[in-house]
Parts: C-alpha cells; structure tokens; sequence
C-alpha cells in the first residue's frame, strides 16, 4: 500500500494548481492526511493537514491560499492551491497520521507519497 501524489506542474506567480494524494486504505477515513513540502536546500516542512472529521489546519506562510480536503469514498485528499508564489516552489508530499493532535510534527507521520513537484515561475 503506498499513497501516490500527483497534480504538480510548472505555472506562473499567480496561478492555481490541485494535487491529489490516493491513498488506497480501506480504513482511509480514520486517518488524519497531511501535506508537507521540501524546497531545494531546505528542510522539509508542514504545509497543511485534514482531520479524520475534516477539520482543516495549515502553515500560516499558505494559509488563505491553499485549502486541503478530503473524499472518504475515493480515499483522496487534494490540496488545491491558489495565488502560487515562487517560494512555493518544492516538492509536495502527502502523508498519514492516526495522530489526533500535533498534525505539523512529521514524525508523527507513519505512510508518506512520492511527492509531486511544483514550481512557480516569477
């Protein structure tokens, strides 16, 4: 079982892009998905998290601009994002937790995708 991220692409400043992250769990709706992101050089970091009953939390530096949810009965997550920035420019992951708190912390995090890049032209 893995989960696959896809949705990435080259867009200008400004533009929108919606990854999507299957994750073919039959208890799919247990679980809290998050996405993370890792720029060139950098460390990988928390972008966004759904809960289990689609409480939605995000990093304040997307906040406004992405939002993430969830279709239980396609075991999908997406993160649609809006207002790109070049220093939203990375690699997106999608990830799973049966964490109830502390969505941002990555080792929380038990199954992680391929990740997906995105870059951001100025």
């Amino acid at each position: 079982v893995q989960l696959q991220a896809c949705g990435g692409g080259l867009v200008q400043a400004g533009d929108s892009l919606r990854l999507s992250c299957a994750a073919p769990l039959r208890t799919f709706g247990s679980y809290t998905m998050g996405w993370f992101r890792q720029a060139p050089g950098k460390e990988r970091e928390y972008v966004a998290a759904i809960s289990r009953n689609s409480n939605t939390y995000y990093a304040d530096s997307v906040k406004g601009r992405f939002t993430i949810s969830r279709d239980n009965a396609k075991s999908t997550v997406y993160l649609q994002m809006n207002s790109l920035k070049p220093e939203d420019t990375a690699i997106y992951y999608c990830a799973r937790t049966r964490s109830n708190t502390h969505y941002s912390r990555m080792a929380l995090y038990d199954m992680w995708g391929q990740g997906t890049q995105v870059t951001v032209s100025s």
